[in-house]
């Protein structure tokens, strides 16, 4: 059994016009970039290779984000995929 990873690719969900949820100042997608960007640079630190689907904020199709994590290290079963997402919650 083959334990080595190709890379990582980590993608900051949403993006651009898709703020995705929000709330008390909060926009998930500039936290889910802050995030994605920490995790980039520890993996690197690391000599982990690591690519993010985007490092700005922009607008990212669901075919174009598709295609930025097969393009990181194409299709393969020792890729590993991040899709960081903080969703809203209610009350309980």
């Amino acid at each position: 059994m083959n334990n080595t990873i190709r890379g990582i690719v980590i993608d900051p969900g949403h993006g651009g016009d898709d703020p995705g949820a929000s709330g008390n100042g909060i926009i998930e997608k500039d936290l889910n970039l802050q995030i994605s960007n920490y995790m980039y640079d520890k993996f690197r630190n690391l000599g982990i290779p690591v690519k993010l689907t985007r490092s700005t904020d922009e607008t990212v199709s669901p075919t174009e984000r598709t295609n930025r994590i097969l393009d990181a290290f194409g299709n393969n079963s020792d890729v590993i995929v991040i899709s960081n997402h903080i969703n809203s919650g209610g009350h309980t």
